[in-house]
C-alpha cells in the first residue's frame, strides 16, 4: 500500500474519530441543556392542571395527567414546537441558566412557573381499530375500539355512543377526555349511531322508544343491546361485562342502555342526559321555546350527517351579527327557518307543527319509560347546566321509587354542562377553591365503573362507598352526601313577595301588589350582549347561568324584591318552588323567576363585591297553566296561579349576602318572545301580535306569592336570618 495512502486512511480515521466525539460532545451538551429545561411547570391560577417536561433521547417532551408524551421540536435555544399542532413553548431561564417559566401559545393567559420535578404518568398502549357493526334490520353502525395492549388480564367494555363523531378516537383522545376511566384500563368503544358520520341509517333526534316487544322494531335501546352482543363475541380478551357513559346526547344514550339492556351491561352513567327536550332539556322548558337553541342545534345536527357551523352573518360595519338583532328582527320561529337557506329540517318540522306537549313529545320522554333500575346507575348533573338541567333530577326522581337495591346514584355539581371533565376550580368568574370535578371523577366515577365492571361478585375491592348522593354545596365549598335527595332535614319554607320589593318569612298582612310592563319589542337578554351562535368561537354561552344579574336588574320591565341582609349563613338543599299569584292586561304570558344572592359590597374577593348571582331560576308559558297539551288563552286581568320548580340546589347563602328575588316575562333570545296576545300558535306569530302588557303580581291572604325554600338550618324564629 503507497504510504501516502495509509497516512490518509489514518487520517480519515482519526478525523472521523474526531468528529463522532464532537457529535457526542453536541449531543451531551444539548441534553444538558434540556434537562436544564426539565421540571413540572404550574399555572398559579390553575394548579391542577400542570405540565411537565423532561429529556428523553436527546429530545425535550412534554406530557400532563391528560396529555400523552409528546416529543418537541426545538426550533431555538429556548424555543419547542408540538410536531402536528401550531403550539410552541418558550421557556425563560434564570440565572443559573434553568428553566423558570414557560409561555404556551394554546394558552395565552396561563403564566406557567416551575414548581419542581417533572411528573410522570402511566399511559397504556392503546390500540385502535375501525370496525363496522350490524344491527338487527341489517344496518351497519360504524365504531371505534381501543384495547390496550400492555394489560393481560380480561377487561369490561367502556361504551360511549354518540351523534358528535368518533373518528378522533384515539389513545390521546381517551386519555385527554376521561383521564382516570383511561388510566384505569377498559377496551373503550365510541360509536356512531345511525345516520350520523360513517353509519349507515337515518337520523331521529332524540328517537323516541320502540316496542320492544316487536323483535324486528330499532331503537338507540336495541342498538346498544346489539352492540353489545357483537362486541362480546368479536372481541377477545373481555371480561364479559359492559359499562355506558355519555353526556348530553350521549347522556340520553347511556340512558336507554339500560331500558331492557343486554345481561352485559352491569353499569351505566348518564351525564347531563336529555331525559325531556319539551319539558326541561334542550328545546323547551315548561313550554317556553328555546329560540337560538332550537334554531342553532337543529341546523348543527341535521343539515349534513356531520356537525354543520352556525352564522347570524356580518352587521352593517362587518362585524359578526349580534343574535339579539338576529332573531329580534326576524320575529317568529317560522320566519327564522324561512330565512335560514335551509330546507325545513325535520327536528324544526317538529316544533313548528307541535309546539305544545302532545305525542310527538311524550314518546321522546324518557322518563315516562324509566321504571325500574336495571342497572346500577350513575347520574351526574350540574346547578349551571345551561342545556340540560333537567335531566338529571329528573331521572333520578323517576328511578328513586324503584330503587330497592340502593343502585340509584346521584351526584350534582356547581357545573356547566359537561364541565365534570374539567380540573379547574373555577367557573365563570366563581372560584370553588378545589378542583371538584377531578375529585368526582377519581372518588365517584373511576370507582363506580371499577366496582360494577371489574370487582369480583361480592367483592369492593375498589372502594366504591357513594350510598345515594353527592353533592357540592356551593357557597361553603364542601362535598356532601346523602342517604336520599332532597336530604331528611329539609324544612321547606315559604319565602313571600310583599309589596314595596320586600322579601318575608312571615304570612302576608296587608295585600299589596306590584306590577311592571313587558315588551315584547324590547326584551330583557338572556345574558350579556352581543349573543353569538350557540358554539362558535369566542361564545359566552357556556356559563352564562353564573353572570352577574346587575346587567338587568336596574330595567324597569321586571319586578325584583329582597330581604335585608343575612345575619347568619342561610343552607337552601332541595327543591325550590315558585308559587305566584300573577294576572296580566293580555291574553298570555310568561313568567320568569330567578333566585339570586348578592354578595356585600366588601367581599374579599373584589370582583365578586355587589355581584348578583342566580342560585335557581327558570321559565313558565302561561298558556299550558291548564295543561301542557294544548294552549289556552289567559283572561285579561284575571289572576292566575303560576307553580313551577325552579330545580334541585344545595347552597349557602353567607351572612352579610342578600337574598334576591327577580321575576320578569322575556328571557330573550334564548326564549322566543310571547307575544302576551293569544295565538294558536307562537311559532308562526305575525309582528302585529306583539304588544306590551302590565303584569301584576299579588300578595295576600288569598293570593300568596312566595318561593318553596328547602331550608336545612331553619329557625324556631325565622327571622333570626
Amino acid at each position: 500500500m503507497p504510504r501516502h495512502f495509509a497516512c490518509a486512511i489514518l487520517l480519515c480515521v482519526v478525523s472521523l474519530s474526531a468528529s463522532a466525539a464532537a457529535r457526542r460532545g453536541v449531543s451531551q451538551a444539548n441534553a444538558a441543556n434540556l434537562q436544564a429545561l426539565a421540571g413540572e411547570y404550574t399555572d398559579p391560577s390553575q394548579p391542577d392542571t400542570p405540565l411537565s417536561f423532561y429529556e428523553q433521547n436527546g429530545r425535550l417532551v412534554v406530557e400532563s395527567e391528560r396529555e400523552v408524551p409528546t416529543e418537541l421540536t426545538q426550533t431555538g435555544t429556548a424555543d419547542f414546537l408540538e410536531p402536528g399542532a401550531k403550539t410552541t413553548f418558550h421557556f425563560t431561564l434564570d440565572a443559573a441558566g434553568h428553566g423558570a417559566s414557560v409561555a404556551d401559545s394554546s394558552d395565552v393567559q396561563a403564566a406557567y412557573r416551575r414548581t419542581g420535578e417533572p411528573v410522570r404518568h402511566t399511559f397504556h398502549d392503546y390500540q385502535r381499530a375501525e370496525v363496522m357493526i350490524p344491527m338487527r334490520d341489517g344496518i351497519k353502525l360504524h365504531a371505534v375500539i381501543l384495547k390496550p395492549a400492555d394489560i393481560n388480564e380480561p377487561l369490561p367494555f367502556l361504551i360511549q355512543r354518540t351523534p358528535y363523531g368518533v373518528d378522533m378516537t384515539s389513545r390521546a383522545f381517551f386519555f385527554r377526555a376521561r383521564p382516570e376511566l383511561a388510566r384505569a384500563g377498559y377496551i373503550y368503544v365510541g360509536e356512531d349511531i345511525r345516520g350520523r358520520y360513517k353509519s349507515e341509517g337515518e337520523f331521529v333526534m332524540s328517537r323516541p322508544l320502540a316496542d320492544h316487544h316487536d323483535p324486528k322494531a330499532v331503537d338507540e335501546s336495541t342498538d346498544a343491546y346489539d352492540t353489545v352482543a357483537w362486541l362480546l363475541k368479536n372481541v377477545s380478551g373481555n371480561n364479559g361485562r359492559a359499562g355506558f357513559i355519555g353526556t348530553s346526547y350521549p347522556g340520553f344514550l347511556a340512558t336507554v342502555a339500560g331500558i331492557d339492556p343486554h345481561p352485559a351491561v352491569k353499569a351505566i352513567s348518564p351525564q347531563a342526559p336529555m331525559i325531556d327536550v319539551w319539558m326541561g332539556d334542550d328545546f323547551f322548558h315548561n313550554g317556553a321555546f328555546r329560540q337560538t337553541y332550537g334554531y342553532d342545534y337543529v341546523y348543527s345536527l341535521e343539515t349534513t350527517k356531520e356537525n354543520s357551523d352556525v352564522s347570524y352573518g356580518k352587521d352593517k360595519d362587518g362585524k359578526p351579527r349580534d343574535g339579539f338583532d338576529f332573531f329580534l328582527e326576524r320575529g317568529s320561529f317560522a320566519e327564522d327557518v324561512n330565512r335560514s337557506g335551509s330546507k325545513v329540517l325535520p327536528t324544526w318540522k317538529l316544533f313548528l307543527d307541535h309546539p305544545a306537549y302532545d305525542s310527538v313529545w311524550r314518546s321522546r320522554g324518557v322518563e315516562h319509560s324509566l321504571k325500574a333500575v336495571t342497572v346500577p346507575t350513575l347520574t351526574v348533573g350540574g346547578y349551571y347546566d345551561q342545556e340540560d338541567m333537567w335531566g338529571p333530577q329528573a331521572e333520578y326522581a323517576a328511578l328513586e321509587p324503584h330503587d330497592a337495591k340502593h343502585e340509584s346514584f346521584l351526584v350534582l355539581g356547581p357545573w356547566r354542562h359537561g364541565y365534570w371533565s374539567s380540573s379547574s376550580r373555577h367557573l365563570g368568574n366563581l372560584d370553588y377553591g378545589a378542583p371538584i370535578g377531578k375529585e368526582f371523577r377519581t372518588q365517584i366515577e373511576a370507582k363506580f365503573f371499577a366496582h360494577y365492571l371489574k370487582d369480583a361478585e361480592g367483592s369492593n375491592a375498589s372502594g366504591f362507598d357513594l350510598e345515594d348522593t353527592a353533592s357540592f354545596q356551593t357557597g361553603s365549598n364542601t362535598w356532601k352526601r346523602y342517604a336520599q335527595f332532597p336530604p331528611d332535614g329539609a324544612q321547606v319554607t315559604a319565602l313571600h313577595l310583599e309589596g314595596e320589593g320586600k322579601l318575608s318569612w312571615v304570612d302576608p298582612k296587608t295585600p299589596s301588589t306590584t306590577a311592571y310592563t313587558s315588551d315584547p319589542g324590547n326584551p330583557i337578554p338572556y345574558r350579556h350582549r352581543p349573543i353569538q351562535p350557540t358554539y362558535s368561537d369566542g361564545s359566552q354561552w357556556f356559563n352564562w347561568l353564573t353572570e352577574d344579574q346587575r346587567f338587568v336588574t336596574g330595567r324597569k320591565d321586571l319586578a325584583l324584591w329582597k330581604l335585608p341582609p343575612l345575619k347568619k349563613d342561610m343552607i337552601v338543599t332541595g327543591e325550590v318552588t315558585a308559587d305566584v299569584f300573577a294576572s296580566s292586561s293580555g291574553t298570555d304570558n310568561d313568567m320568569v323567576v330567578k333566585l339570586i344572592d348578592q354578595y356585600p359590597e366588601d367581599d374579599a374577593d373584589s370582583k365578586m363585591r355587589g355581584y348578583q348571582l342566580m342560585i335557581n331560576e327558570e321559565i313558565f308559558r302561561g298558556r299550558y297553566l291548564d295543561g301542557f297539551d294544548k294552549p289556552r288563552a289567559m283572561r285579561t286581568g284575571a289572576v292566575r296561579e303560576y307553580k313551577f320548580s325552579l330545580h334541585d340546589v344545595d347552597h349557602v347563602f353567607k351572612a352579610g349576602h342578600t337574598v334576591l328575588v327577580e321575576i320578569q316575562s322575556t328571557w330573550f333570545p334564548l326564549y322566543d318572545r310571547n307575544p302576551q296576545t293569544f295565538v294558536p300558535n307562537i311559532m308562526t306569530a305575525k309582528p302585529e301580535d306583539y304588544k306590551p302588557a302590565t303584569i301584576t303580581v299579588y300578595s295576600d291572604t288569598e293570593h300568596d306569592s312566595n318561593l318553596q325554600i328547602p331550608l336545612m338550618n331553619a329557625c324556631d324564629v325565622i327571622e333570626c336570618f
